[in-house]
């Protein structure tokens, strides 16, 4: 072999050489930039899922705060309305307790009112019984004297009527409610059980008895 031959096959090594060593540089750059993309992959992936876990969380606790929020208001609705029930209850109450004491208060009244007039009806009794007996040929000073006490039982019987005092009816059937029967006696011209006359005068405090008629009845 020459040397001219020699010398091309040592070139065509070399350059051979020099290839592969290029080829294995460039195979250790891209493992190099392979090893440097990874942990920026990673790096990528880790914050998704940081960013994923983030929100999870946000979420998880927005919803324990509307869950909270919405027992918080549950309960506060439910005082409220136990609050207003016993205000409503209060009123009702005092309002029940107001009209019984107005109720008391005028059944007191009344009372004194129907002991008061009752009173009354018995100077008025006293005053019609004398007048019952009465002559009937007084004159002169004695008639005026007969006739100012008639003014007299004329103001009471108008106190009366303004208080609303009334006379009950004194004829017709017996009525328990309304007269009080003194005696019972036979009698050819009144129906049994119908009033035969009138012994002292019952009078009404508008609906209510103030005080019976004392009446004879018939057999």
């Amino acid at each position: 072999m020459s040397a001219h031959q020699n010398l091309t096959i040592e070139a065509k090594e070399d350059l051979m050489e020099e290839k592969n060593e290029r080829t294995d540089a460039n195979i250790r750059e891209s493992s190099i930039a392979d090893e440097a993309q990874r942990p920026s992959d990673e790096a990528e992936t880790t914050a998704a899922q940081v960013e994923d876990a983030v929100d999870e969380t946000t979420e998880s606790a927005e919803e324990q705060i509307i869950a909270t929020l919405t027992a918080e208001l549950a309960e506060a609705r439910r005082q409220a309305d136990e609050a207003l029930d016993r205000a409503l209850r209060a009123q009702a109450e005092l309002q029940n307790f107001r009209r019984r004491k107005e109720r008391e208060t005028e059944e007191r009244v009344a009372h004194a009112n129907a002991r008061i007039l009752g009173e009354i009806l018995l100077v008025i009794d006293d005053f019609e019984r004398a007048f019952d007996n009465v002559p009937d040929d007084l004159q002169g000073e004695e008639a005026a004297w007969v006739e100012g006490f008639r003014l007299i039982l004329r103001k009471l019987q108008a106190l009366l009527e303004r208080e609303g005092v009334t006379a009950i009816d004194a004829s017709g059937e017996f009525d328990p409610n309304l007269h009080e029967a003194v005696s019972l006696e036979p009698s050819d011209e009144v129906e049994s059980g119908n009033i035969i006359g009138e012994v002292r005068r019952g009078y009404l405090l508008r609906d209510r008895v103030l005080r019976p008629s004392a009446v004879r009845v018939a057999q």
